[in-house]
């Protein structure tokens, strides 16, 4: 019997070594081929920029970017199957109010809203729930890219409404909708909802994995998902939550900046760090192929000394988070605003999916980008950080 069980034993934290070498391997090879992806991709559309016109070109670059957006998601989405089959997610349950949840959504996904002209709004941010906050903004997070994927004309509304004990978190869209027949397979693994309509040139077919996501994340909390649809009329997912305690009193966060109209970044001026080479020349080729002026450097110490030269306030920075010596991308940033004023607009450029610095990012007034981004999501939030469509 002794031997059984020591056998078992042994078994055991063999499986789960394994486990654990393999979350580690797709943890690495997801970080490390994000930098030579997101140059692929910043090359791919200064190449297009440079082709005038030429449809064959135009065609390739259009092939090689949705190549990089599927391989990125990949990795993503295979990571984090393999984190909760492997229980590498612990749900820790808090009170909280949604209301940080949404703003970091808001701070995230308005750009690509706002490029498709969808309206995105949020509602009901003030009620406390009690859940693991991450596995939450996760969980709607996905719904939400979702509903601005998949919607075309309308908009996209995140709410939050109260049911006795309960809240429902819910998340509407004016999109293509379901078909009855598909709407008890979309949560498995590989699933993919057949179109109604053709793919618009800026959609991706998908992975299939991102609803099987949604859905083990919910049961981890025990938390029911469900799903109402009608076919060329939209949808709403709805997460049902315990009610929370109410938390402590959170500051309003700022007002957002009503954005302009227009549509160049000639005589825009576009300050780059990025230590990445590669990365870098691919951003300097890009911006400067959309009509900007651009100053690149690659160290916090080099951007530092030209800023002591007192040159023209830029427009608008674009910083990486790990750069030389130890030294951050938030650092940067700090200095560049001290000598060119704090509302210096910023996007925090980043090779991690689990940054954690939205908080960050919603206190210090930048956006975020995790890397390879693609070409059409950096000019949607470069337009959206400068005000123009």
């Amino acid at each position: 019997m002794l031997v059984e069980k020591a056998a078992a034993d042994q078994a055991r934290g063999v499986a789960e070594a394994a486990n654990r070498a393999k979350t580690q391997f797709f943890s690495a090879a997801s970080h490390d081929l994000r930098q030579p992806l997101h140059a692929m991709g910043l090359f791919a559309e200064a190449l297009r920029a440079k082709s005038r016109g030429d449809e064959e070109v135009t065609h390739l670059v259009n092939s090689i970017n949705s190549s990089v957006d599927a391989l990125e998601g990949l990795f993503s989405e295979l990571l984090d199957i393999t984190k909760i089959d492997t229980g590498g997610v612990d749900p820790r349950p808090e009170h909280f109010a949604l209301r940080d949840v949404f703003q970091r959504l808001k701070l995230q996904c308005e750009p690509t809203a706002f490029e498709k002209g969808l309206a995105l709004r949020f509602r009901g941010g003030d009620l406390p729930v009690f859940g693991d906050p991450v596995l939450i903004d996760r969980i709607v997070r996905n719904l939400l890219s979702n509903a601005i994927r998949y919607t075309e004309d309308g908009g996209i509304l995140v709410s939050a409404r109260r049911r006795g004990p309960q809240v429902q978190v819910q998340v509407w869209d004016t999109g293509l909708g379901i078909a009855p027949a598909e709407q008890s397979r979309i949560f498995e693994e590989f699933y993919q909802v057949q179109a109604h309509a053709p793919l618009q040139a800026n959609q991706s077919k998908g992975l299939g994995l991102g609803l099987a996501i949604v859905q083990r994340l919910a049961r981890l909390q025990d938390a029911p998902l469900a799903l109402a649809s009608v076919p060329g009329r939209g949808t709403v997912f709805t997460l049902t939550l315990p009610l929370g305690k109410p938390p402590r009193p959170h500051p309003l966060a700022p007002a957002a900046r009503k954005p302009g109209l227009g549509l160049t970044l000639e005589r825009r001026e576009i300050l780059v760090v990025e230590d990445e080479p590669a990365v870098r020349e691919g951003l300097v080729v890009l911006l400067k192929g959309w009509g900007a002026t651009v100053h690149a450097f690659e160290s916090v110490e080099a951007v530092e000394a030209w800023a002591r030269g007192e040159p023209p306030a830029p427009d608008l920075a674009i910083v990486d988070y790990r750069l030389p010596n130890g030294r951050t991308g938030t650092e940067a940033l700090k200095s560049l605003r001290t000598a060119f004023g704090s509302t210096l607009p910023a996007i925090l450029v980043t090779g991690s999916t689990m940054s954690g610095h939205e908080e960050e990012a919603s206190r210090d007034d930048f956006h975020l980008l995790i890397k390879p981004v693609a070409p059409n999501k950096l000019r949607a939030m470069i337009a959206f950080k400068l005000g123009v469509r």
